[in-house]
C-alpha cells in the first residue's frame, strides 16, 4: 500500500520528502510518477526531512522536486537519511554563515 504521506514530486527524484516520522526498520512504498517504489528505511527520518529512495554514489547530485538540491559528499544507501550530513547543498548552510551573513535585514 502507497504511503501518502511520503511524497515525491516528480518521477525524476532520488529523494522524498517524508510528512511523518518514518522509523529505521520499517519498509514504505511511495508513488513515484506513474510507478511504486518500495524502500527499507534505514535511518530515522523526521517529518519535514527527505528519505533516499535509491543509491547516490558520492558526487552525485540529489534531485528533489525535479531540480538539483545539492551533491551527495558521501555514498547515499537507499532508506537513509539524506540532510547536511551527506549532502553538500547548492543554498548554503546558514547555521554556518559569518555574522555578518546571518543577520537579519531589517527596513
Amino acid at each position: 500500500m502507497v504511503d501518502r504521506l511520503i511524497e515525491v514530486v516528480e518521477p525524476a527524484d532520488n529523494v522524498a520528502t517524508v510528512l511523518r516520522d518514518v522509523d529505521a526498520g520499517e519498509t514504505v512504498t511511495v508513488s513515484v510518477g506513474d510507478d511504486e517504489r518500495t524502500v527499507d528505511v534505514t535511518d530515522d527520518v523526521a517529518f519535514g526531512h527527505k528519505l533516499a529512495l535509491e543509491s547516490i554514489p558520492g558526487g552525485e547530485t540529489v534531485t528533489k522536486y525535479g531540480k538539483s538540491i545539492g551533491q551527495a559528499s558521501t555514498d547515499i544507501s537507499p532508506g537513509e537519511w539524506v540532510h547536511v550530513h551527506n549532502v553538500d547543498s547548492n543554498y548554503g548552510r546558514g547555521d554556518l554563515a559569518g555574522d555578518e551573513q546571518a543577520q537579519a535585514v531589517h527596513e
